[in-house]
Protein backbone atom coordinates (compact mmCIF):
# COMPACT_ATOMS: atom_id res chain seq x y z
CA UNK A 1 0.00 0.00 0.00
CA UNK A 2 0.98 3.78 -0.66
CA UNK A 3 2.98 4.88 2.48
CA UNK A 4 0.46 8.10 2.26
CA UNK A 5 -0.49 10.56 5.33
CA UNK A 6 -3.99 9.74 7.23
CA UNK A 7 -6.40 11.88 8.53
CA UNK A 8 -4.77 10.35 11.93
CA UNK A 9 -1.48 12.09 11.53
CA UNK A 10 -2.85 15.47 11.30
CA UNK A 11 -3.97 18.37 13.59
CA UNK A 12 -7.50 18.78 12.61
CA UNK A 13 -8.56 21.19 15.46
CA UNK A 14 -10.27 23.74 14.39
CA UNK A 15 -9.32 23.67 10.89
CA UNK A 16 -10.94 24.01 7.72
CA UNK A 17 -10.82 20.54 6.11
CA UNK A 18 -11.69 20.10 2.54
CA UNK A 19 -13.25 16.27 2.14
CA UNK A 20 -13.38 14.86 -1.61
CA UNK A 21 -15.97 12.13 -1.18
CA UNK A 22 -18.00 10.46 -3.48
CA UNK A 23 -21.75 10.49 -3.29
CA UNK A 24 -22.41 9.68 -7.03
CA UNK A 25 -25.43 8.19 -5.76
CA UNK A 26 -28.54 6.89 -7.77
CA UNK A 27 -31.27 9.14 -7.47
CA UNK A 28 -35.35 8.89 -8.65
CA UNK A 29 -37.06 11.51 -11.19
CA UNK A 30 -38.51 12.40 -7.57
CA UNK A 31 -35.19 13.23 -5.86
CA UNK A 32 -34.95 10.03 -3.84
CA UNK A 33 -32.03 8.11 -3.29
CA UNK A 34 -32.15 4.83 -4.41
CA UNK A 35 -28.85 3.03 -2.69
CA UNK A 36 -27.25 5.38 0.36
CA UNK A 37 -23.91 3.12 0.00
CA UNK A 38 -21.48 6.10 -0.45
CA UNK A 39 -22.73 8.35 1.48
CA UNK A 40 -22.64 5.74 4.52
CA UNK A 41 -19.05 4.77 3.44
CA UNK A 42 -17.59 7.95 3.95
CA UNK A 43 -19.36 8.69 7.49
CA UNK A 44 -16.33 7.38 9.30
CA UNK A 45 -14.52 9.87 8.23
CA UNK A 46 -16.39 12.71 8.43
CA UNK A 47 -17.29 11.48 12.28
CA UNK A 48 -13.55 11.49 13.42
CA UNK A 49 -13.74 15.42 11.78
CA UNK A 50 -16.42 16.06 13.99
CA UNK A 51 -14.68 14.63 16.85
CA UNK A 52 -11.40 16.67 16.08
CA UNK A 53 -13.36 19.69 16.36
CA UNK A 54 -12.84 20.56 12.42
CA UNK A 55 -14.99 22.48 9.96
CA UNK A 56 -15.44 20.05 7.10
CA UNK A 57 -16.28 21.02 4.01
CA UNK A 58 -17.76 18.29 1.98
CA UNK A 59 -17.46 18.15 -2.27
CA UNK A 60 -18.52 15.83 -4.91
CA UNK A 61 -19.94 15.21 -8.20
CA UNK A 62 -23.02 13.90 -8.81
CA UNK A 63 -24.22 12.35 -12.34
CA UNK A 64 -23.18 14.03 -15.65
CA UNK A 65 -24.91 17.19 -15.81
CA UNK A 66 -23.95 19.86 -18.44
CA UNK A 67 -23.89 22.99 -16.25
CA UNK A 68 -26.18 23.96 -13.66
CA UNK A 69 -28.75 21.22 -13.50
CA UNK A 70 -31.51 21.13 -10.17
CA UNK A 71 -31.76 17.41 -11.49
CA UNK A 72 -28.12 16.58 -10.24
CA UNK A 73 -28.18 19.19 -7.31
CA UNK A 74 -26.60 17.21 -3.99
CA UNK A 75 -29.30 18.49 -1.94
CA UNK A 76 -30.67 15.47 -1.30
CA UNK A 77 -27.48 14.06 -0.30
CA UNK A 78 -27.05 17.04 2.05
CA UNK A 79 -30.84 16.04 3.63
CA UNK A 80 -30.01 12.19 4.00
CA UNK A 81 -26.30 12.93 5.44
CA UNK A 82 -28.02 15.31 8.09
CA UNK A 83 -29.98 12.10 9.17
CA UNK A 84 -27.21 9.92 9.43
CA UNK A 85 -24.96 12.00 11.44
CA UNK A 86 -27.42 13.79 13.66
CA UNK A 87 -26.77 17.46 12.27
CA UNK A 88 -28.16 19.67 9.89
CA UNK A 89 -25.47 19.75 6.75
CA UNK A 90 -25.35 23.46 5.39
CA UNK A 91 -25.84 23.41 2.07
CA UNK A 92 -23.82 26.02 -0.46
CA UNK A 93 -25.35 27.07 -3.48
CA UNK A 94 -22.06 26.33 -5.60
CA UNK A 95 -19.04 24.99 -5.02
CA UNK A 96 -17.09 28.25 -5.78
CA UNK A 97 -17.38 31.99 -5.57
CA UNK A 98 -18.17 34.52 -3.31
CA UNK A 99 -21.46 32.85 -1.89
CA UNK A 100 -19.05 29.75 -0.61
CA UNK A 101 -16.38 31.77 0.36
CA UNK A 102 -18.48 33.52 3.16
CA UNK A 103 -20.45 30.24 4.19
CA UNK A 104 -16.58 28.55 4.84
CA UNK A 105 -15.63 32.18 6.74
CA UNK A 106 -18.39 32.26 8.82
CA UNK A 107 -18.20 28.40 9.88
CA UNK A 108 -17.68 27.25 13.48
CA UNK A 109 -15.60 23.96 14.63
CA UNK A 110 -18.15 20.96 14.07
CA UNK A 111 -19.83 22.73 10.87
CA UNK A 112 -20.26 20.63 7.77
CA UNK A 113 -21.21 22.11 4.59
CA UNK A 114 -22.01 20.45 1.61
CA UNK A 115 -20.39 22.34 -1.82
CA UNK A 116 -22.66 22.06 -4.65
CA UNK A 117 -21.96 19.57 -7.65
CA UNK A 118 -18.29 19.86 -8.63
CA UNK A 119 -19.41 19.02 -12.31
CA UNK A 120 -21.91 21.99 -12.60
CA UNK A 121 -18.37 23.27 -13.73
CA UNK A 122 -16.98 22.14 -16.92
CA UNK A 123 -13.50 22.99 -15.51
CA UNK A 124 -13.99 19.94 -12.74
CA UNK A 125 -13.27 17.91 -15.33
CA UNK A 126 -10.80 19.69 -17.35
CA UNK A 127 -8.52 19.90 -14.05
CA UNK A 128 -8.76 23.92 -14.99
CA UNK A 129 -5.77 25.72 -12.50
CA UNK A 130 -8.19 28.80 -11.97
CA UNK A 131 -10.91 26.28 -10.60
CA UNK A 132 -8.44 24.58 -8.69
CA UNK A 133 -7.20 27.32 -6.64
CA UNK A 134 -10.89 28.74 -6.24
CA UNK A 135 -11.63 25.39 -4.73
CA UNK A 136 -8.29 24.76 -2.46
CA UNK A 137 -8.55 28.28 -1.08
CA UNK A 138 -11.69 27.01 1.27
CA UNK A 139 -9.74 24.55 3.03
CA UNK A 140 -6.36 24.29 5.47
CA UNK A 141 -6.69 20.76 5.00
CA UNK A 142 -6.73 18.33 2.31
CA UNK A 143 -8.94 15.10 2.64
CA UNK A 144 -8.98 12.38 -0.07
CA UNK A 145 -12.15 9.76 0.61
CA UNK A 146 -12.96 9.37 -3.48
CA UNK A 147 -11.47 6.25 -4.45
CA UNK A 148 -14.15 5.86 -7.24
CA UNK A 149 -12.62 9.12 -8.79
CA UNK A 150 -8.74 8.33 -7.89
CA UNK A 151 -7.81 7.27 -12.09
CA UNK A 152 -8.93 10.46 -13.11
CA UNK A 153 -7.18 13.76 -13.12
CA UNK A 154 -10.05 16.11 -12.24
CA UNK A 155 -9.34 19.23 -10.25
CA UNK A 156 -11.06 18.29 -6.89
CA UNK A 157 -8.89 14.86 -6.65
CA UNK A 158 -5.57 16.06 -8.65
CA UNK A 159 -4.97 19.51 -8.81
CA UNK A 160 -6.27 20.29 -5.67
CA UNK A 161 -4.25 18.30 -3.45
CA UNK A 162 -1.34 19.42 -5.31
CA UNK A 163 -2.27 23.58 -4.17
CA UNK A 164 -3.35 22.84 -0.80
CA UNK A 165 -1.48 21.14 1.66
CA UNK A 166 -1.27 18.97 4.01
CA UNK A 167 -3.29 16.37 1.63
CA UNK A 168 -4.03 12.91 3.31
CA UNK A 169 -5.99 9.87 3.02
CA UNK A 170 -9.51 9.52 4.74
CA UNK A 171 -10.74 6.33 6.12
CA UNK A 172 -12.43 5.02 3.38
CA UNK A 173 -9.43 5.55 1.04
CA UNK A 174 -7.16 3.92 3.24
CA UNK A 175 -9.67 0.92 3.78
CA UNK A 176 -9.94 0.29 -0.06
CA UNK A 177 -5.86 0.42 -0.38
CA UNK A 178 -5.84 -2.27 2.28
CA UNK A 179 -7.81 -5.08 1.28
CA UNK A 180 -6.63 -4.31 -2.08
CA UNK A 181 -3.37 -5.39 -0.79
CA UNK A 182 -4.76 -7.80 1.48
CA UNK A 183 -6.19 -9.78 -1.71
CA UNK A 184 -3.08 -8.61 -4.23
CA UNK A 185 -0.15 -7.81 -2.73
CA UNK A 186 0.41 -10.12 0.25
CA UNK A 187 -2.57 -13.08 -0.29
CA UNK A 188 -3.12 -15.99 1.84
CA UNK A 189 -2.70 -18.41 -1.14
CA UNK A 190 -4.66 -20.14 -3.23
CA UNK A 191 -5.92 -16.45 -4.40
CA UNK A 192 -8.87 -17.38 -6.86
CA UNK A 193 -10.23 -14.76 -9.42
CA UNK A 194 -13.70 -14.71 -10.53
CA UNK A 195 -13.86 -12.36 -13.82
CA UNK A 196 -16.90 -11.64 -15.73
CA UNK A 197 -18.89 -9.25 -17.99
CA UNK A 198 -19.39 -8.65 -21.10
CA UNK A 199 -16.02 -7.76 -23.06
CA UNK A 200 -12.87 -8.91 -22.84
CA UNK A 201 -11.52 -5.88 -24.05
CA UNK A 202 -12.90 -3.93 -21.51
CA UNK A 203 -11.01 -6.77 -19.18
CA UNK A 204 -7.73 -7.57 -20.88
CA UNK A 205 -5.36 -5.79 -18.86
CA UNK A 206 -6.93 -6.91 -15.93
CA UNK A 207 -6.65 -10.76 -17.07
CA UNK A 208 -2.97 -10.55 -17.97
CA UNK A 209 -2.39 -8.48 -14.59
CA UNK A 210 -3.86 -11.04 -12.38
CA UNK A 211 -2.46 -13.80 -14.30
CA UNK A 212 0.24 -13.17 -12.50
CA UNK A 213 -0.81 -13.00 -9.47
CA UNK A 214 -3.69 -15.74 -8.69
CA UNK A 215 -3.56 -19.38 -8.99
CA UNK A 216 -6.73 -20.18 -10.52
CA UNK A 217 -9.18 -17.95 -12.72
CA UNK A 218 -12.51 -18.81 -13.82
CA UNK A 219 -13.85 -16.64 -16.45
CA UNK A 220 -17.74 -16.56 -17.04
CA UNK A 221 -20.18 -14.15 -18.20
CA UNK A 222 -20.18 -12.94 -22.47
CA UNK A 223 -16.69 -13.10 -22.07
CA UNK A 224 -16.55 -17.00 -22.23
CA UNK A 225 -17.71 -17.14 -25.31
CA UNK A 226 -14.31 -15.37 -27.12
CA UNK A 227 -12.39 -17.89 -25.28
CA UNK A 228 -14.74 -20.43 -26.57
CA UNK A 229 -14.52 -19.55 -29.80
CA UNK A 230 -10.82 -19.24 -30.11
CA UNK A 231 -10.71 -22.96 -28.48
CA UNK A 232 -12.22 -23.45 -32.47
CA UNK A 233 -15.99 -24.13 -30.85
CA UNK A 234 -19.16 -22.28 -32.51
CA UNK A 235 -20.76 -20.59 -30.21
CA UNK A 236 -24.23 -19.57 -31.71
CA UNK A 237 -25.34 -16.17 -31.42
CA UNK A 238 -23.44 -15.13 -28.25
CA UNK A 239 -21.61 -12.32 -27.99
CA UNK A 240 -17.97 -12.76 -29.27
CA UNK A 241 -15.09 -10.37 -29.98
CA UNK A 242 -13.49 -11.93 -33.36
CA UNK A 243 -10.95 -9.65 -33.25
CA UNK A 244 -9.41 -10.68 -29.90
CA UNK A 245 -9.57 -14.76 -30.92
CA UNK A 246 -5.64 -14.80 -31.09
CA UNK A 247 -5.87 -12.97 -28.02
CA UNK A 248 -7.75 -14.96 -26.22
CA UNK A 249 -5.71 -18.19 -27.34
CA UNK A 250 -2.37 -16.29 -26.10
CA UNK A 251 -4.15 -15.22 -22.62
CA UNK A 252 -4.62 -19.12 -22.23
CA UNK A 253 -1.11 -20.19 -23.43
CA UNK A 254 0.28 -17.63 -20.93
CA UNK A 255 -1.54 -19.71 -18.01
CA UNK A 256 -0.67 -22.82 -19.12
CA UNK A 257 3.22 -21.47 -18.74
CA UNK A 258 2.53 -19.38 -15.32
CA UNK A 259 1.24 -22.42 -13.92
CA UNK A 260 -2.19 -21.03 -13.27
CA UNK A 261 -5.64 -23.12 -13.63
CA UNK A 262 -7.93 -21.63 -15.85
CA UNK A 263 -11.43 -22.31 -15.78
CA UNK A 264 -14.16 -21.85 -18.18
CA UNK A 265 -17.84 -22.09 -17.62
CA UNK A 266 -19.00 -26.36 -18.88
CA UNK A 267 -22.43 -25.21 -19.85
CA UNK A 268 -24.76 -22.65 -20.21
CA UNK A 269 -28.50 -21.29 -20.23
CA UNK A 270 -29.11 -20.39 -23.69
CA UNK A 271 -32.05 -18.63 -24.98
CA UNK A 272 -32.95 -17.02 -28.60
CA UNK A 273 -32.63 -13.70 -27.21
CA UNK A 274 -31.89 -11.05 -24.64
CA UNK A 275 -35.60 -11.21 -22.70
CA UNK A 276 -37.52 -13.23 -19.90
CA UNK A 277 -39.95 -14.10 -22.51
CA UNK A 278 -37.35 -16.28 -25.00
CA UNK A 279 -37.30 -19.85 -24.84
CA UNK A 280 -34.30 -21.46 -23.12
CA UNK A 281 -32.27 -24.42 -22.49
CA UNK A 282 -29.77 -25.72 -20.97
CA UNK A 283 -26.65 -26.67 -22.62
CA UNK A 284 -22.73 -27.91 -22.62
CA UNK A 285 -20.35 -25.59 -24.09
CA UNK A 286 -19.27 -27.30 -26.97
CA UNK A 287 -23.06 -27.55 -28.35
CA UNK A 288 -25.04 -24.40 -28.56
CA UNK A 289 -27.21 -24.30 -30.76
CA UNK A 290 -26.86 -21.72 -33.95
CA UNK A 291 -29.83 -19.94 -33.01
CA UNK A 292 -28.85 -19.50 -29.63
CA UNK A 293 -26.68 -17.46 -27.40
CA UNK A 294 -25.37 -17.95 -24.08
CA UNK A 295 -27.02 -15.69 -21.13
CA UNK A 296 -26.17 -17.16 -18.27
CA UNK A 297 -23.59 -20.11 -16.49
CA UNK A 298 -25.35 -23.40 -16.10
CA UNK A 299 -25.72 -25.41 -13.14
CA UNK A 300 -22.59 -27.25 -13.79
CA UNK A 301 -20.61 -24.38 -13.87
CA UNK A 302 -22.02 -22.95 -10.60
CA UNK A 303 -20.95 -26.55 -9.13
CA UNK A 304 -18.02 -26.09 -10.47
CA UNK A 305 -17.77 -22.00 -9.38
CA UNK A 306 -18.62 -23.46 -5.63
CA UNK A 307 -15.94 -25.78 -5.83
CA UNK A 308 -13.18 -23.45 -6.64
CA UNK A 309 -14.70 -21.12 -4.02
CA UNK A 310 -14.15 -24.33 -1.76
CA UNK A 311 -10.20 -23.99 -2.56
CA UNK A 312 -9.76 -20.33 -1.89
CA UNK A 313 -8.07 -18.55 0.93
CA UNK A 314 -8.75 -15.18 -0.96
CA UNK A 315 -11.05 -14.51 -3.59
CA UNK A 316 -11.54 -11.54 -6.14
CA UNK A 317 -14.53 -11.25 -8.11
CA UNK A 318 -15.37 -8.54 -10.82
CA UNK A 319 -18.41 -8.67 -12.96
CA UNK A 320 -21.44 -10.78 -13.32
CA UNK A 321 -21.63 -14.57 -14.85
CA UNK A 322 -24.97 -13.73 -16.57
CA UNK A 323 -27.46 -11.22 -17.83
CA UNK A 324 -28.32 -11.05 -14.01
CA UNK A 325 -30.54 -8.22 -14.54
CA UNK A 326 -32.80 -11.01 -16.04
CA UNK A 327 -35.40 -13.32 -14.20
CA UNK A 328 -34.79 -16.22 -16.17
CA UNK A 329 -30.50 -15.15 -16.50
CA UNK A 330 -29.54 -14.34 -12.56
CA UNK A 331 -29.24 -17.77 -11.20
CA UNK A 332 -25.11 -18.12 -12.24
CA UNK A 333 -24.36 -14.60 -10.87
CA UNK A 334 -26.60 -14.88 -7.51
CA UNK A 335 -25.03 -18.12 -6.63
CA UNK A 336 -21.58 -17.63 -6.96
CA UNK A 337 -22.13 -13.87 -5.18
CA UNK A 338 -23.69 -16.05 -1.78
CA UNK A 339 -21.09 -19.09 -2.29
CA UNK A 340 -18.27 -16.28 -1.88
CA UNK A 341 -20.21 -14.72 0.91
CA UNK A 342 -20.14 -18.42 3.01
CA UNK A 343 -17.01 -18.63 2.37
CA UNK A 344 -14.05 -18.65 5.03
CA UNK A 345 -11.88 -17.20 2.27
CA UNK A 346 -10.84 -13.31 2.33
CA UNK A 347 -13.36 -11.94 -0.46
CA UNK A 348 -12.85 -8.26 -2.30
CA UNK A 349 -15.17 -7.52 -4.84
CA UNK A 350 -16.32 -4.50 -7.16
CA UNK A 351 -15.91 -2.84 -10.39
CA UNK A 352 -18.65 -2.81 -13.11
CA UNK A 353 -21.97 -4.41 -12.00
CA UNK A 354 -20.70 -6.54 -9.31
CA UNK A 355 -21.87 -4.15 -6.19
CA UNK A 356 -25.11 -4.56 -7.80
CA UNK A 357 -25.35 -8.22 -8.10
CA UNK A 358 -24.03 -8.58 -4.27
CA UNK A 359 -26.95 -6.41 -3.02
CA UNK A 360 -29.40 -8.02 -5.55
CA UNK A 361 -27.83 -11.52 -4.06
CA UNK A 362 -28.61 -10.40 -0.75
CA UNK A 363 -25.21 -10.68 0.91
CA UNK A 364 -23.79 -6.95 0.77
CA UNK A 365 -22.53 -7.66 4.05
CA UNK A 366 -21.35 -10.58 4.16
CA UNK A 367 -18.53 -10.26 1.61
CA UNK A 368 -15.71 -9.25 3.29
CA UNK A 369 -15.26 -5.73 1.24
CA UNK A 370 -17.13 -4.70 -1.96
CA UNK A 371 -15.09 -1.92 -3.58
CA UNK A 372 -17.11 1.72 -3.93
CA UNK A 373 -15.11 2.63 -7.15
CA UNK A 374 -15.76 0.64 -10.53
CA UNK A 375 -12.94 2.11 -13.03
CA UNK A 376 -10.47 2.51 -9.89
CA UNK A 377 -10.64 -1.07 -8.49
CA UNK A 378 -10.38 -2.17 -12.17
CA UNK A 379 -7.38 0.14 -12.61
CA UNK A 380 -5.55 -1.28 -9.60
CA UNK A 381 -6.43 -4.63 -10.67
CA UNK A 382 -4.51 -3.86 -13.68
CA UNK A 383 -1.47 -3.22 -11.99
CA UNK A 384 -1.65 0.72 -12.48
CA UNK A 385 -0.65 3.62 -10.06
CA UNK A 386 -3.68 5.85 -9.21
CA UNK A 387 -2.95 9.76 -9.87
CA UNK A 388 -4.60 11.07 -7.39
CA UNK A 389 -2.87 8.77 -4.86
CA UNK A 390 0.45 9.18 -5.82
CA UNK A 391 -0.26 13.24 -5.36
CA UNK A 392 -1.17 12.84 -1.49
CA UNK A 393 1.58 13.55 1.18
CA UNK A 394 4.01 10.77 1.79
CA UNK A 395 4.60 9.49 5.46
Amino acid sequence: MPNKKTIRDIDLKGKRVLVRVDFNVPIDSQGNIEDDARIRAAIPTIEYLLDAQAIVILMSHLGRPKGFDEKYSLKPVAKRLSRYIHKDVIMAPDCVGKEVENIVKNAKPEDVIMLENLRFHKEEEECDEEFSKKLASLGEVYVSDAFGTCHRKHASVYCVPQMLKPACMGFLLEKELLYFEKAMINPQRPVVAFLGGAKVSSKLNVIKNLLKRVDKMFIGGAMAFTFIKAMGYDTGKSLVENDLIDVAKDIIDISKKLGVKFYLPVDFIVGKELSDHTPIKTVLWQEIPQDYMGLDIGPVSISLAKELIGTAQTIVWNGPMGAFEYERFKDGTLEVARAIAHSQALSIAGGGDTDHAIIRAGVINAIDFVSTGGGAFLELLEGKELPCISVLDDK
